[in-house]
């Protein structure tokens, strides 16, 4: 896992970086190999990037990355599944690489498809991507919401984080416990999203890819949902049980397949259930080695 954190000011007044750089550092534990910042030419906005190193573990794969110009940023937990064909593409476009790693292909798609680029994604992430020309934040998460983002926006600013911790410390910020949000936890074990512990500090919701404008506006959109098709509109094949199980198990192998992409060396937690041992017993059959557990 990776660190990612930003603030984006909107009354004109310049971020702070040192500030940035403490929220940025509060997140070490997520990425230990290197740290970044970037703040833009005007100073309104500043990301923050602790890295894991995992695809591609050269410096040039070092966060915040930019595109060509420098006018886009971004900054990403996670991995894309389906980089290689993204980058394949992109590159017939015209585009240019200075790296290996999966995180530059969503700077570039951005590019292409602006905030749109979020529903091509194949993975587990967190992104915030600031564009310099629009003056726009955009923030998204996974299908699944795998990989946690938070953020507080306040009348003057928006600030985000893999964690909420991030916030703490920032006297300028007001990050208070949510008396209303405690009874949650004692119902569901959780607070539901987009809800936190926290008084205004949100959860982008799974799914989902927020856009925060030049003067403060927020747009959040859907980009999936799980639905579940009418008994009537699923095909006679896939009622069968026997189909339904070779149907699971090329699931289950193309699935830990994505998975298996790494500049270093993988390995698994076995809890002794079902699904781990299925997955580990993938990843045996998929590597030319012994899986380490």
């Amino acid at each position: 896992m990776c660190g990612i954190v930003g603030e984006v000011r909107f009354d004109g007044g310049p971020v702070e970086v040192g500030t940035v750089a403490a929220m940025r550092d509060r997140l070490v534990h997520r990425g230990p190999d290197s740290a970044g910042l970037y703040l833009a030419p005007d100073a309104r906005a500043a990301l923050g990037f602790r890295r894991l190193a995992i695809v591609d573990l050269s410096t040039s794969a070092n966060q915040p990355l930019p595109n060509e110009d420098g006018s886009v940023h971004v900054v990403f937990n996670g991995e894309i599944y389906n980089f290689a064909g993204l980058r394949e593409d992109l590159i017939r476009r015209g585009h240019t690489f200075r790296s290996r790693t999966d995180s530059e292909v969503i700077v570039h798609l951005y590019e292409e498809y602006g905030p749109g680029c979020i529903d091509k994604l194949d993975g587990m992430f967190a992104i915030g991507i600031w564009d310099d020309r629009l003056k726009r934040l955009v923030l998204a998460r996974d299908r699944a919401g795998k990989k946690p983002l938070f953020y507080m926006h306040t009348r003057n600013r928006i600030v985000f984080g893999s964690e909420i911790k991030a916030f703490f410390g920032r006297p300028d910020l007001d990050v208070t416990i949510d008396r209303e949000s405690i009874p949650y936890y004692f119902i569901y074990g959780y607070v539901p999203s987009p809800r936190t512990f926290y008084r205004g500090v949100r959860q982008v919701e799974p799914g989902t890819v927020v856009t925060i404008e030049s003067d403060g506006r927020v747009e959040s959109r859907a980009y999936w949902r799980l639905r579940y098709p009418p008994r009537d509109a699923v095909p006679a094949e896939n009622q069968d049980r026997e189909a339904a199980k070779r149907n699971v198990r090329e699931l289950m192998t193309a699935a830990v397949e994505r998975r298996l992409m790494a500049d270093v060396p993988l390995g698994a937690f076995l809890s002794g259930g079902v699904d781990s041992t299925i997955v580990v017993g993938l990843m045996s059959r998929l590597l030319d080695r012994p899986v380490k557990t």
